[in-house]
C-alpha cells in the first residue's frame, strides 16, 4: 500500500480520462446523475481553501481490480462519508467485482493533475446492511476510514438533522469530481425541491463521479451537510439524508 504526501504527483491520463463513475458497476452505464436542463455548474478555480480542500476525489480499485472514480468529504482528519455504492459494489454481473472494493485513493482538494496535499490509500471502509446486504437506496452511505490523518489541517464538514419544513427553504450545493471534467472539481447550488424520510431531492446539475459528494447548506457560515449525494434522474437528483440514523453511525464512524 502507498501513502503519498508529495505535492504536485502528476495523475496519468488513464485515471484522468477512462475511468468511469463507480455508480456504474452497480447500477449499469443508465447515468446516475444528471444535468437537469443547461448545464449550470461552476469549476472550483482554488481547491486548497476550506471548504474545497475538505472534499476529495477518490480513485477506486474493486475486487477484480476494475478501476473507477467518485467523491467523498471529510467528517474528521481520518474519516471521509461517501456514497454506499463508492465502497460496496453491487449486482455488478462481472465475476468477482462485487462486496467491498479492495482499494480507494483518497486526493483532497484534487485539481487535474495537481495534489496539492498529496494522496492516501485506504483498505478500510464502513456501510450499513441496508446496503450492502439489500441494496436498499435510501440506505446508500458509507464512510472511507484512513490509517493516518493528512498532514495539512484540511477541515471537515459538520453534518446534522433538520426538519421538513427547514429543508425546503434550504438553498443546497453539492461539489464533487464528475466524469465528464476528468480530476477537477465542480458545484452548483439551488433549493431543495422535496423531501422524504430518507431523501433529499433537489434541480442541482451533477454528472457521474459525484457520487458521495456531499449535499451541504450553510450555518452560521459554516457547511453542513443535509445529505450524501448518490442518484440522479430526468427531472431530479436526490442524496441520502442525513436522519437520525445516518446521523448517529456517521458520527460513531469518525469516532
Amino acid at each position: 500500500m502507498t501513502s503519498a504526501d508529495d505535492l504536485h504527483t502528476p495523475v496519468s491520463n488513464e485515471e484522468l480520462e477512462e475511468l468511469k463513475d463507480v455508480g456504474e458497476a452497480s447500477f449499469g452505464a443508465a447515468g446516475l446523475e444528471a444535468l437537469i436542463g443547461p448545464d449550470d455548474r461552476k469549476q472550483i478555480a482554488d481547491t486548497t481553501v476550506f471548504p474545497n480542500r475538505a472534499i476529495a476525489s477518490l480513485l477506486i480499485t474493486a475486487r477484480d481490480n476494475s478501476r473507477w472514480i467518485g467523491t467523498a468529504w471529510f467528517i474528521s482528519p481520518r474519516t471521509l462519508a461517501t456514497a454506499g455504492h463508492c465502497v460496496f459494489i453491487r449486482s455488478s454481473g462481472v465475476a468477482g467485482r462485487d462486496g467491498w472494493v479492495k482499494r480507494i485513493t483518497v486526493i483532497p482538494g484534487r485539481n487535474g493533475g495537481q495534489r496539492p496535499f498529496g494522496a492516501k490509500d485506504s483498505t478500510t471502509f464502513r456501510s450499513v446492511t441496508g446496503w450492502t446486504t439489500s441494496g436498499n437506496e435510501n440506505t446508500d452511505y458509507g464512510a472511507i476510514a484512513l490509517p493516518e490523518a493528512f498532514a495539512a489541517d484540511l477541515g471537515v464538514f459538520g453534518f446534522g438533522v433538520f426538519t421538513d419544513a427547514d429543508l425546503l427553504t434550504v438553498d443546497a450545493t453539492v461539489s464533487g469530481y464528475p466524469s465528464d471534467k476528468p480530476g477537477t472539481q465542480w458545484f452548483h447550488s439551488r433549493r431543495v425541491t422535496e423531501v422524504g424520510p430518507q431523501k433529499v431531492f433537489y434541480d442541482i446539475d451533477t454528472v457521474g463521479g459525484q457520487s458521495g459528494a456531499p449535499v451541504w447548506r450553510v450555518v452560521d457560515n459554516q457547511p453542513v451537510a443535509i445529505a450524501v449525494h448518490a442518484y440522479g434522474g430526468v427531472t431530479s437528483n436526490s442524496g441520502t439524508r442525513i436522519d437520525n440514523t445516518v446521523n448517529a453511525n456517521l458520527n460513531a464512524w469518525k469516532a
